[in-house]
């Protein structure tokens, strides 16, 4: 028994069956067009809000060599002080907290930076950098700085706000929701586009809903290799999916390994090798660590973490994440000046490299400025891709309606060689990726009462001839 459909409901009439076809993959179409639309509208907002942020967190870095030019460059002199003196005109300034790295002048018109930390004031995480002239030791100012790229106040606000909204751990949800869903609705987008006909995907001559969905269709295409990149980088250091990913590379002996600051230790798997700094002056000093250092090819940038306690070693490591990245790194025996374990970015996994590599290219520092006009123009895209969305919803709108619904009843259109694949894929997805799966479940059971509840209300058909189940 069917009960024919109303329009006088939110529920759009259901068109007539398709006729029978020898593509297998034509009826996949609407459930498609279904999970599209509705991830879309529902999803839109964390995306636009990711794609906001993640524009402006592009142009940030350009903007903070402005910002910061004073403490950031200076004049270039003849010849650069020991990186003691250097510390020690820093500690003179900046007595609190205790050092925790040093990153010497990498470039001639670059300031050398002395990081503290425990320092009254500053953020659990963040160090306070005191830049200092490395050719007279003159101290040109201290800001707080983040993160294993030196970020400065204007990109670290950027920068949370874009993974957190300044809400700490459980604002990360949002971030993470945004990037499991990104690459199922450019999945789907790709699927629609292509399944339409070639006469319809044109943009010129046309008007309305049609040219609409012509530039969102035409742009998504364009850009789907991007959001695919930024769907899967983004994951690898999410809360949920990140974990589930560190756990699937360490299973695979692909962690990203540290140089060991234990005598005679080797290649741990996770987390700095120093730990908590303490003195920078500790045993032969930072000019003879340094001077080790560089004897064993660590060229500029590089990092200096004293040891965190009597029974730990210098670790001096290479910082550039730009291409070619330098991520060397040696332990150094503080009381010899030996240079005691050496990890080279060449030794690498594989894994651990492609990791660094996405994340790098993800944030804007691998590829420098082109990197991140390429990250910009894809935030932009991202931008439009919504706003046109949002825009062919109000158009398929009739009479006070705003946007009309897509009907319901589109997977038992799916065969089941089609159906089943695809329930298995979306059911592993959804046990990695928890912030696709949850949501997704929760959207089918609210999905199915409703369709129930008008069902049993008579106000529409379960499926083409098919009653509720």
């Amino acid at each position: 028994m069917t009960t024919a459909p109303s329009t006088t409901t939110d529920e759009a009439p259901r068109p007539a069956a398709p006729a029978p076809s020898k593509n297998s993959w034509a009826p996949l179409r609407p459930l498609v067009l279904r999970l599209h639309f509705y991830a879309g509208v529902l999803v839109a907002p964390f995306l636009l809000v990711a794609a906001v942020t993640g524009l402006l967190y592009a142009a940030s870095f350009q903007a903070e060599k402005i910002v910061y030019d004073h403490e950031l460059t200076v004049p270039v002199g003849e010849r650069k002080l020991p990186i003691s003196e250097q510390v020690a005109a820093a500690r003179k300034a900046h007595p609190e907290g205790t050092v925790s790295a040093v990153r010497p002048s990498p470039e001639d018109d670059a300031t050398t930076r002395v990081l503290l930390s425990g320092v009254p004031g500053v953020d659990e995480g963040h160090t306070l950098a005191v830049f200092v002239d490395p050719y007279t030791a003159k101290v040109r100012g201290a800001l707080e700085q983040y993160g294993a790229t030196g970020a400065l106040p204007l990109r670290t606000w950027i920068d949370e706000f874009h993974r957190d909204l300044h809400l700490g751990e459980p604002g990360r949800l949002y971030s993470e929701l945004a990037a499991s869903w990104l690459s199922v609705i450019t999945a789907g987008g790709l699927v629609l586009w292509f399944s339409r006909r070639r006469a319809l995907r044109k943009v010129r001559g046309t008007n309305g809903r049609r040219r609409t969905l012509g530039l969102h269709g035409g742009v998504g295409v364009w850009a789907a290799a991007g959001f695919f990149f930024l769907s899967a980088t983004g994951l690898t250091w999410s809360a949920h999916a990140g974990a589930s990913i560190d756990e699937l590379r360490t299973s695979l002996g692909q962690a990203t390994p540290s140089v060991s600051a234990a005598a005679g230790g080797e290649h741990a798997g996770h987390g700095s090798a120093a730990g908590q700094a303490g003195d920078a002056a500790h045993g032969v000093g930072l000019d003879k660590v340094l001077a080790a250092a560089r004897a064993e090819g660590l060229g500029d940038p590089v990092e200096i973490v004293p040891p965190a306690d009597a029974n730990s070693a210098y670790v001096v490591k290479q910082v550039q994440r730009s291409w070619p990245e330098k991520q060397d790194s040696v332990a150094i025996d503080p009381a010899s000046g030996e240079v005691m374990d050496v990890l080279r970015f060449a030794d690498y996994p594989v894994l651990a490299k492609l990791t660094r590599w996405g994340i790098d290219l993800h944030t804007g520092v691998l590829f420098g400025l082109a990197n991140q006009i390429a990250l910009m123009l894809l935030a932009l895209c991202l931008i439009l891709l919504i706003v046109w969305g949002y825009r062919m919803w109000w158009q398929r709108g009739r009479g006070t309606a705003f946007g009309r619904p897509v009907p319901r009843g589109a997977w038992q259109q799916v065969p089941p060689q089609i159906l089943v694949p695809l329930l298995a894929v979306t059911a592993v997805l959804g046990y990695f990726l928890p912030l696709f799966g949850i949501p997704l479940a929760v959207f089918l059971a609210v999905d199915i009462l409703l369709g129930e509840i008008a069902y049993r209300r008579g106000r529409r058909s379960y499926g083409p001839g098919t009653p509720a189940q």
